[in-house]
Protein backbone atom coordinates (compact mmCIF):
# COMPACT_ATOMS: atom_id res chain seq x y z
CA UNK A 1 0.00 0.00 0.00
CA UNK A 2 1.25 3.75 -0.99
CA UNK A 3 0.29 4.87 2.50
CA UNK A 4 3.00 2.03 4.13
CA UNK A 5 6.13 5.02 3.33
CA UNK A 6 4.28 7.66 5.81
CA UNK A 7 6.69 8.41 8.64
CA UNK A 8 4.88 6.57 11.59
CA UNK A 9 4.77 9.62 14.43
CA UNK A 10 3.55 7.16 17.20
CA UNK A 11 5.93 5.64 19.79
CA UNK A 12 6.44 2.00 18.78
CA UNK A 13 5.76 0.73 22.04
CA UNK A 14 1.64 -0.18 21.96
CA UNK A 15 1.01 0.55 18.89
CA UNK A 16 -2.19 -1.86 18.18
CA UNK A 17 -3.06 -0.96 14.66
CA UNK A 18 -1.02 -0.36 11.76
CA UNK A 19 -0.26 2.82 10.41
CA UNK A 20 -1.78 1.93 6.73
CA UNK A 21 -4.51 0.66 7.44
CA UNK A 22 -5.43 3.64 10.05
CA UNK A 23 -4.27 6.14 7.41
CA UNK A 24 -6.74 4.00 4.95
CA UNK A 25 -9.29 4.53 6.74
CA UNK A 26 -8.88 8.58 6.83
CA UNK A 27 -8.65 8.32 3.04
CA UNK A 28 -11.54 5.97 2.19
CA UNK A 29 -13.90 7.88 4.69
CA UNK A 30 -13.69 11.15 2.98
CA UNK A 31 -13.93 10.25 -0.54
CA UNK A 32 -16.74 8.74 1.46
CA UNK A 33 -17.65 12.28 2.26
CA UNK A 34 -16.85 12.38 5.41
CA UNK A 35 -16.34 15.90 6.93
CA UNK A 36 -15.34 15.75 10.62
CA UNK A 37 -12.60 13.58 12.38
CA UNK A 38 -15.84 12.15 14.37
CA UNK A 39 -17.44 11.43 10.73
CA UNK A 40 -14.15 9.24 9.91
CA UNK A 41 -14.40 7.08 12.69
CA UNK A 42 -18.26 7.36 12.33
CA UNK A 43 -17.92 5.60 8.88
CA UNK A 44 -15.65 2.57 9.59
CA UNK A 45 -17.19 1.83 12.82
CA UNK A 46 -20.67 1.25 10.94
CA UNK A 47 -18.64 -1.49 8.14
CA UNK A 48 -19.22 -4.53 8.63
CA UNK A 49 -16.24 -7.57 9.94
CA UNK A 50 -15.50 -8.34 6.64
CA UNK A 51 -14.65 -4.72 5.64
CA UNK A 52 -12.28 -4.25 8.70
CA UNK A 53 -10.28 -7.40 7.50
CA UNK A 54 -10.27 -5.36 4.05
CA UNK A 55 -8.40 -2.65 5.86
CA UNK A 56 -6.22 -4.42 7.91
CA UNK A 57 -7.97 -4.90 11.14
CA UNK A 58 -9.62 -7.97 13.34
CA UNK A 59 -12.27 -7.97 15.37
CA UNK A 60 -12.55 -4.48 16.91
CA UNK A 61 -11.41 -0.65 14.52
CA UNK A 62 -9.75 2.13 16.21
CA UNK A 63 -11.76 4.30 18.58
CA UNK A 64 -12.35 7.98 17.45
CA UNK A 65 -9.65 9.27 20.22
CA UNK A 66 -6.62 6.57 18.59
CA UNK A 67 -7.59 7.83 14.99
CA UNK A 68 -7.43 11.75 16.30
CA UNK A 69 -4.60 11.14 18.09
CA UNK A 70 -2.93 9.89 14.64
CA UNK A 71 -4.21 12.11 12.45
CA UNK A 72 -3.24 15.23 14.71
CA UNK A 73 0.79 14.30 14.30
CA UNK A 74 1.25 12.78 10.68
CA UNK A 75 3.03 14.95 8.59
CA UNK A 76 0.07 16.69 6.42
CA UNK A 77 3.33 17.42 3.85
CA UNK A 78 4.39 14.15 3.29
CA UNK A 79 0.81 12.68 3.28
CA UNK A 80 0.22 15.14 0.37
CA UNK A 81 3.39 13.97 -1.14
CA UNK A 82 2.53 9.98 -1.08
CA UNK A 83 -0.87 10.81 -1.92
CA UNK A 84 -0.11 12.67 -4.94
CA UNK A 85 2.19 9.97 -6.31
CA UNK A 86 -1.02 7.29 -6.01
CA UNK A 87 -3.48 9.39 -8.01
CA UNK A 88 -1.49 10.51 -10.54
CA UNK A 89 -0.16 6.56 -11.06
CA UNK A 90 -3.94 6.21 -11.38
CA UNK A 91 -4.69 8.74 -13.76
CA UNK A 92 -2.37 7.52 -16.21
CA UNK A 93 0.09 9.52 -18.53
CA UNK A 94 -0.25 12.97 -19.98
CA UNK A 95 -1.60 13.43 -23.32
CA UNK A 96 0.34 16.02 -25.53
CA UNK A 97 -2.75 17.30 -27.85
CA UNK A 98 -0.50 20.14 -29.81
CA UNK A 99 3.07 21.62 -30.12
CA UNK A 100 1.74 24.13 -28.09
CA UNK A 101 0.39 22.33 -25.30
CA UNK A 102 1.47 23.34 -21.77
CA UNK A 103 0.54 21.59 -18.29
CA UNK A 104 -1.31 24.45 -16.47
CA UNK A 105 -0.39 24.30 -12.61
CA UNK A 106 -2.40 26.91 -10.66
CA UNK A 107 -1.16 28.31 -7.13
CA UNK A 108 -3.33 29.82 -4.73
CA UNK A 109 -4.03 30.33 -0.97
CA UNK A 110 -6.77 29.53 1.30
CA UNK A 111 -7.32 30.41 4.73
CA UNK A 112 -8.96 27.63 6.82
CA UNK A 113 -11.54 29.52 8.50
CA UNK A 114 -12.86 27.20 11.28
CA UNK A 115 -9.07 26.31 12.63
CA UNK A 116 -6.77 27.86 15.00
CA UNK A 117 -2.66 27.54 15.12
CA UNK A 118 -1.75 27.28 19.04
CA UNK A 119 -0.69 31.43 18.77
CA UNK A 120 -4.62 31.62 18.02
CA UNK A 121 -4.01 32.54 14.04
CA UNK A 122 -6.42 31.09 11.59
CA UNK A 123 -4.31 28.20 9.20
CA UNK A 124 -3.52 29.46 5.61
CA UNK A 125 -2.15 26.77 3.14
CA UNK A 126 -0.53 27.43 -0.37
CA UNK A 127 -1.27 24.85 -3.07
CA UNK A 128 -0.36 24.10 -6.58
CA UNK A 129 -3.09 21.90 -8.44
CA UNK A 130 -3.05 20.84 -11.60
CA UNK A 131 -5.68 21.90 -14.10
CA UNK A 132 -5.10 19.00 -15.73
CA UNK A 133 -5.90 16.42 -13.59
CA UNK A 134 -7.56 17.71 -10.92
CA UNK A 135 -4.57 16.49 -8.45
CA UNK A 136 -2.88 18.78 -5.83
CA UNK A 137 0.51 18.50 -6.74
CA UNK A 138 1.77 20.08 -3.65
CA UNK A 139 0.56 22.17 -0.44
CA UNK A 140 2.29 24.30 2.50
CA UNK A 141 1.39 25.83 5.15
CA UNK A 142 2.34 28.96 5.95
CA UNK A 143 4.25 29.76 9.01
CA UNK A 144 2.80 32.42 11.74
CA UNK A 145 3.37 36.08 10.98
CA UNK A 146 4.05 35.49 6.80
CA UNK A 147 2.43 34.98 4.41
CA UNK A 148 2.26 33.40 0.86
CA UNK A 149 5.32 34.99 -0.65
CA UNK A 150 8.05 33.15 1.02
CA UNK A 151 5.99 29.49 0.45
CA UNK A 152 5.88 29.93 -3.07
CA UNK A 153 9.77 28.26 -3.85
CA UNK A 154 9.06 25.65 -1.62
CA UNK A 155 5.69 24.93 -3.52
CA UNK A 156 7.71 25.00 -6.78
CA UNK A 157 10.30 22.03 -5.39
CA UNK A 158 7.32 19.71 -4.33
CA UNK A 159 6.17 20.38 -7.72
CA UNK A 160 8.92 19.43 -9.18
CA UNK A 161 8.99 16.47 -6.64
CA UNK A 162 6.18 15.27 -8.88
CA UNK A 163 6.55 15.87 -12.20
CA UNK A 164 10.18 15.59 -12.48
CA UNK A 165 11.27 18.93 -13.94
CA UNK A 166 9.01 22.23 -15.07
CA UNK A 167 9.95 21.56 -18.70
CA UNK A 168 6.58 22.27 -20.17
CA UNK A 169 4.89 23.73 -17.73
CA UNK A 170 3.13 26.83 -16.97
CA UNK A 171 2.42 28.33 -13.48
CA UNK A 172 -0.53 31.00 -13.28
CA UNK A 173 -1.08 32.60 -10.04
CA UNK A 174 -2.63 35.63 -8.61
CA UNK A 175 -1.36 39.51 -7.94
CA UNK A 176 0.08 38.54 -4.87
CA UNK A 177 3.04 36.57 -6.59
CA UNK A 178 4.00 39.03 -9.09
CA UNK A 179 7.23 39.15 -7.23
CA UNK A 180 10.80 39.04 -9.02
CA UNK A 181 12.14 36.66 -7.08
CA UNK A 182 9.10 34.24 -8.21
CA UNK A 183 9.62 34.97 -11.69
CA UNK A 184 13.50 34.28 -11.40
CA UNK A 185 12.48 30.74 -9.37
CA UNK A 186 10.21 29.53 -12.47
CA UNK A 187 12.82 29.98 -14.84
CA UNK A 188 15.35 28.85 -13.06
CA UNK A 189 13.77 26.04 -13.30
CA UNK A 190 13.11 25.89 -16.86
CA UNK A 191 9.11 26.57 -16.44
CA UNK A 192 6.72 29.51 -17.23
CA UNK A 193 4.83 32.37 -15.55
CA UNK A 194 2.20 33.67 -15.75
CA UNK A 195 0.84 36.05 -13.10
CA UNK A 196 -1.93 38.98 -12.94
CA UNK A 197 -0.32 42.23 -12.16
CA UNK A 198 -2.04 44.78 -9.70
CA UNK A 199 -1.17 48.16 -7.82
CA UNK A 200 1.15 46.03 -5.24
CA UNK A 201 3.53 46.23 -8.22
CA UNK A 202 3.08 50.24 -9.00
CA UNK A 203 5.84 50.93 -11.84
CA UNK A 204 4.83 47.39 -13.41
CA UNK A 205 0.85 48.16 -13.35
CA UNK A 206 1.50 51.84 -14.60
CA UNK A 207 3.70 50.56 -17.37
CA UNK A 208 1.21 47.48 -18.80
CA UNK A 209 -1.89 50.07 -18.54
CA UNK A 210 -0.14 52.90 -20.56
CA UNK A 211 0.59 50.32 -23.39
CA UNK A 212 -0.98 51.60 -26.77
CA UNK A 213 -3.80 48.75 -26.52
CA UNK A 214 -6.04 50.60 -28.81
CA UNK A 215 -3.55 49.63 -31.54
CA UNK A 216 -3.40 46.36 -30.96
CA UNK A 217 -6.00 43.85 -32.72
CA UNK A 218 -8.08 41.31 -30.35
CA UNK A 219 -6.58 38.36 -30.39
CA UNK A 220 -9.14 36.40 -28.89
CA UNK A 221 -12.41 36.78 -28.16
CA UNK A 222 -15.26 34.12 -26.25
CA UNK A 223 -18.88 34.51 -25.28
CA UNK A 224 -20.54 32.62 -22.62
CA UNK A 225 -24.18 32.43 -21.82
CA UNK A 226 -26.16 30.77 -18.74
CA UNK A 227 -27.22 31.70 -15.11
CA UNK A 228 -28.87 34.74 -15.83
CA UNK A 229 -25.25 36.36 -17.21
CA UNK A 230 -23.82 37.15 -20.45
CA UNK A 231 -20.29 37.52 -20.54
CA UNK A 232 -17.59 38.42 -23.58
CA UNK A 233 -13.79 38.10 -23.12
CA UNK A 234 -11.35 39.86 -25.18
CA UNK A 235 -7.60 39.44 -25.28
CA UNK A 236 -5.29 41.15 -26.46
CA UNK A 237 -1.36 40.54 -26.16
CA UNK A 238 2.02 42.22 -27.19
CA UNK A 239 5.29 41.96 -27.40
CA UNK A 240 6.88 44.78 -25.52
CA UNK A 241 9.88 45.85 -27.47
CA UNK A 242 11.12 48.96 -26.16
CA UNK A 243 14.55 49.32 -24.71
CA UNK A 244 14.42 47.94 -21.38
CA UNK A 245 11.18 45.73 -21.81
CA UNK A 246 8.71 44.96 -19.15
CA UNK A 247 10.25 45.75 -16.02
CA UNK A 248 9.34 41.86 -14.78
CA UNK A 249 12.16 39.32 -15.36
CA UNK A 250 11.37 37.01 -18.07
CA UNK A 251 8.45 38.75 -19.16
CA UNK A 252 7.99 38.60 -22.88
CA UNK A 253 4.78 39.15 -23.48
CA UNK A 254 1.75 41.90 -22.18
CA UNK A 255 -1.65 40.71 -21.89
CA UNK A 256 -4.79 42.47 -21.35
CA UNK A 257 -8.13 40.37 -20.88
CA UNK A 258 -11.23 42.24 -20.48
CA UNK A 259 -14.38 40.97 -19.37
CA UNK A 260 -17.86 42.69 -19.90
CA UNK A 261 -20.54 41.14 -17.92
CA UNK A 262 -24.73 41.61 -18.42
CA UNK A 263 -26.85 40.79 -16.07
CA UNK A 264 -30.38 41.67 -15.60
CA UNK A 265 -29.25 44.23 -18.11
CA UNK A 266 -26.72 45.89 -15.87
CA UNK A 267 -23.46 45.55 -17.55
CA UNK A 268 -19.85 45.53 -16.22
CA UNK A 269 -16.35 46.04 -17.70
CA UNK A 270 -13.31 44.43 -15.69
CA UNK A 271 -9.63 44.77 -17.20
CA UNK A 272 -6.49 42.45 -16.22
CA UNK A 273 -3.37 42.86 -17.19
CA UNK A 274 -0.85 40.17 -16.60
CA UNK A 275 2.70 39.58 -17.89
CA UNK A 276 3.71 35.62 -19.64
CA UNK A 277 7.25 34.21 -19.96
CA UNK A 278 6.59 32.88 -22.85
CA UNK A 279 6.93 34.48 -26.52
CA UNK A 280 4.09 34.58 -28.84
CA UNK A 281 5.02 31.58 -30.76
CA UNK A 282 4.65 29.73 -28.35
CA UNK A 283 1.16 31.11 -26.50
CA UNK A 284 -1.06 32.52 -29.10
CA UNK A 285 -3.92 34.75 -27.87
CA UNK A 286 -6.80 31.84 -26.95
CA UNK A 287 -3.43 30.15 -25.31
CA UNK A 288 -3.26 32.78 -23.25
CA UNK A 289 -7.61 33.06 -22.80
CA UNK A 290 -7.14 29.68 -21.56
CA UNK A 291 -4.12 29.83 -19.15
CA UNK A 292 -5.85 32.86 -17.55
CA UNK A 293 -9.20 31.09 -17.18
CA UNK A 294 -7.64 27.49 -15.68
CA UNK A 295 -6.00 30.36 -12.63
CA UNK A 296 -9.79 30.27 -11.45
CA UNK A 297 -9.82 26.55 -11.58
CA UNK A 298 -8.19 26.17 -8.21
CA UNK A 299 -10.94 27.88 -6.20
CA UNK A 300 -13.77 26.99 -8.29
CA UNK A 301 -13.05 22.90 -8.99
CA UNK A 302 -10.51 22.62 -5.15
CA UNK A 303 -10.91 25.21 -2.64
CA UNK A 304 -14.73 26.11 -3.42
CA UNK A 305 -16.04 22.18 -2.91
CA UNK A 306 -14.33 21.95 -0.10
CA UNK A 307 -16.67 24.52 1.56
CA UNK A 308 -19.56 23.69 0.27
CA UNK A 309 -19.02 19.87 -0.21
CA UNK A 310 -16.97 19.33 3.02
CA UNK A 311 -17.68 22.20 4.68
CA UNK A 312 -14.11 22.69 5.18
CA UNK A 313 -14.70 26.27 6.76
CA UNK A 314 -17.24 25.42 9.66
CA UNK A 315 -14.71 22.38 10.77
CA UNK A 316 -13.12 23.45 14.03
CA UNK A 317 -10.18 21.45 13.88
CA UNK A 318 -7.08 23.01 16.05
CA UNK A 319 -4.41 20.90 17.24
CA UNK A 320 -1.56 19.76 15.48
CA UNK A 321 -1.22 18.99 12.32
CA UNK A 322 -4.70 17.97 11.59
CA UNK A 323 -6.59 21.24 9.97
CA UNK A 324 -3.56 20.66 7.12
CA UNK A 325 -4.14 16.73 7.46
CA UNK A 326 -7.84 16.73 6.60
CA UNK A 327 -7.08 19.42 3.62
CA UNK A 328 -4.88 17.02 2.24
CA UNK A 329 -7.50 14.11 2.90
CA UNK A 330 -10.08 16.53 0.62
CA UNK A 331 -8.16 17.04 -1.95
CA UNK A 332 -7.33 13.49 -2.71
CA UNK A 333 -11.12 12.75 -2.60
CA UNK A 334 -11.74 15.10 -4.78
CA UNK A 335 -9.14 14.06 -7.23
CA UNK A 336 -9.86 11.01 -6.58
CA UNK A 337 -13.66 11.56 -8.38
CA UNK A 338 -12.16 13.81 -10.95
CA UNK A 339 -9.80 11.25 -12.14
CA UNK A 340 -12.57 8.63 -11.84
CA UNK A 341 -14.57 11.28 -14.52
CA UNK A 342 -17.38 12.28 -11.97
CA UNK A 343 -18.12 16.02 -12.39
CA UNK A 344 -20.51 16.61 -9.25
CA UNK A 345 -18.40 16.00 -6.31
CA UNK A 346 -20.94 15.69 -3.53
CA UNK A 347 -23.24 12.74 -5.68
CA UNK A 348 -19.48 10.79 -6.24
CA UNK A 349 -18.87 11.46 -2.37
CA UNK A 350 -22.60 9.71 -2.06
CA UNK A 351 -22.01 6.76 -4.71
CA UNK A 352 -18.40 6.04 -2.85
CA UNK A 353 -20.68 5.60 0.72
CA UNK A 354 -22.90 3.04 -0.76
CA UNK A 355 -20.16 1.23 -2.54
CA UNK A 356 -17.25 0.21 0.28
CA UNK A 357 -16.36 -2.36 -0.80
CA UNK A 358 -14.67 -1.11 -4.47
CA UNK A 359 -13.53 1.68 -2.28
CA UNK A 360 -11.53 -0.26 0.14
CA UNK A 361 -9.95 -2.22 -2.50
CA UNK A 362 -9.04 1.03 -4.53
CA UNK A 363 -7.27 2.48 -1.88
CA UNK A 364 -5.61 -1.04 -0.34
Amino acid sequence: MALEVVPDPRDPRGRRYGLSSLLAVGVCAVIAGACTFAAVHDWVRDLDRSRWRALGFSDTVPAATTLWRLLIRVDASVLQQVLTRWLRARSGPLQITSRRWRLVIAIDGKVLRGSRTVDGRQVHLLAAYDTHTGIVLGQVQITAKSNEIPAFTPLLDLIIGQLGSLHGVVIVADAMHAQTAHARAVAQRGGALMVAVKANQPNLYRQLKALPWADVPIGDQQRDRGHGRRETRTVKALTVRTDGGLAFPHAQQAVRITRTRTIKGTTSRETAYYTVSLPAADAHPTDLAAFARNEWLIENSLHHVRDVTFREDAHKARTGSGPAVMATLRNTAIAYHRTAGATNIAAATRTANRRSTQLIDAIT
